[in-house]
């Protein structure tokens, strides 16, 4: 089965959604404020714990239905590049997003 180039869009975009899930999965089970696009102001304020659960699901869902357009598979080499290059992107922006946003 071949894949077409939106296929790797969608594996790109899932690397995105599924790793911004993981901080806001973190602090929400940690029960600490964290950085969401509902506080005041967006990306920037501190949103409560159960707002951090709720965006990290919506995440994980929209990340788990894009992995699943992708068709991913690890044994496509290119596909597998580019999620794990979608991984790095994301992680590479949140880190200097959040740098210094939450309380130690």
């Amino acid at each position: 089965m071949t894949n077409k180039w939106y296929h790797y869009v969608a594996a790109f975009a899932a690397a995105l959604f599924l790793t911004n899930t993981i901080p806001h999965f973190v602090k929400g089970i940690c029960g600490d404020r964290f950085p969401t696009p509902f506080a005041d102001p967006p990306g920037r304020g501190l949103s409560d714990p159960l707002t951090n659960m709720m965006w990290a699901l919506f995440n994980l869902a929209l990340g788990y239905v894009l992995l699943r357009v992708s068709r991913f598979s690890w044994r496509d080499t290119v596909m597998a590049v580019v999620f794990l290059l979608g991984v790095a992107f994301t992680g590479l922006m949140l880190s200097t997003h959040f740098a210094g946003k939450t309380p130690v």
